[in-house]
């Protein structure tokens, strides 16, 4: 099964530096087929017959131990991803609206382990506005930011909840199928 591994909180602002050539050995080391990475945020996209709760736990054990951090990892499979790109809730009018006011890129997708929880569905809801709007789909959340990422309150939001998760770019999503999709 093809397998995308995205790191969280690595290489961002100086912190949790992992090379990413050093980051494919380690998937090479653990066994797993047409490793590859993709860009400095933590992306590697693999082949594994094993089952996500122990990728998880095994990748994440080995990351620590070998760069001495520990690194929540959320996984998920090639025909995930296509869903998520597939599966965008936000419409190419309400999409070019946030990228005329907005510097960067506007959407984005939040995966999390598991679905959040109704606690974290309520912390989240009172940042849902005119500025920064949300749609949930199963342990994926999607985001169309009309004033930056970097200024929203409702992405500060995602660091509160009970859950492990990590947000890309939606270009970044759509690279990482296509990636895995000519691996097939």
């Amino acid at each position: 099964m093809i397998y995308i591994a995205l790191l969280r909180g690595i290489n961002v602002g100086g912190k949790n530096i992992i090379k990413m050539a050093e980051l494919k050995k380690v998937f090479e080391d653990m066994g797993f087929q047409s490793v590859q990475s993709y860009i400095q945020s933590g992306n590697v996209l693999f082949i594994s017959d094993k089952e996500e709760q122990q990728l998880r736990m095994e990748i994440e054990t080995i990351i620590e131990n070998t760069f001495g951090f520990p690194v929540a990892v959320i996984l998920r499979t090639l025909s995930e991803l296509e869903t998520i790109v597939a599966g965008c809730p936000f419409t190419r009018e309400e999409i070019a609206g946030a990228m005329n006011v907005s510097e960067g890129e506007v959407l984005y997708v939040s995966m999390f382990v598991r679905d959040p929880s109704s606690k974290d569905i309520e912390r989240l809801a009172k940042y849902n506005t005119l500025q920064d709007k949300y749609k949930i789909a199963g342990r994926n959340i999607y985001f169309l930011f009309y004033n930056s990422i970097r200024n929203s309150k409702l992405a500060g939001s995602l660091q509160k909840t009970d859950v492990p998760s990590t947000s890309r770019n939606f270009k970044t999503i759509s690279k990482l199928a296509e990636l895995g999709k000519a691996m097939q």
